[in-house]
């Protein structure tokens, strides 16, 4: 198994509500996609030990779209959590500084892409959910 991909980002808000909007469906939306030309149109969170996350992403012009579907492993409500997903493990740390929290995400690479693309394109998600979040 190759090294873990680590990507995070120093988000200007408070750990509750970056918990919430990284979270919770109807924040989720809005921020769950890498590029402009891309968007999340719907999105379902059972944020438990054995629950499932899906999210639908899809090109704006309808060329392409995946679902992303993962199963909760570890859960420290308001922390940090582990999924599963493709049979790899992502974990999402949450860690309190004042009004900042540093979110810190590493997964499992796949073989298709390069470990480069790979990171890129989660941490322009990343950058993304920050984006919305300071700006909301």
């Amino acid at each position: 198994m190759q090294q873990k991909i680590t990507v995070e980002a120093t988000i200007y808000a408070d750990i509750k509500k970056t918990w919430d909007y990284y979270t919770l469906p109807e924040y989720i939306t809005k921020w769950n996609f890498a590029d402009p030309s891309w968007h999340c149109p719907s999105a379902s969170n059972d944020l438990k030990i054995g629950g499932k996350y899906l999210a639908r992403m899809e090109a704006k012009d309808g060329s392409f779209g995946f679902d992303f579907e993962a199963y909760y492993t570890e859960l420290d409500f308001g922390r940090s959590f582990t999924y599963s997903f493709g049979g790899r493990m992502c974990s999402v740390e949450f860690k309190d500084f004042e009004n900042q929290t540093l979110v810190k995400i590493s997964f499992d690479p796949e073989n298709e892409n390069s470990l480069e693309l790979q990171q890129n394109g989660w941490q322009l998600i990343l950058n993304n959910f920050k984006d919305y979040i300071e700006e909301n």
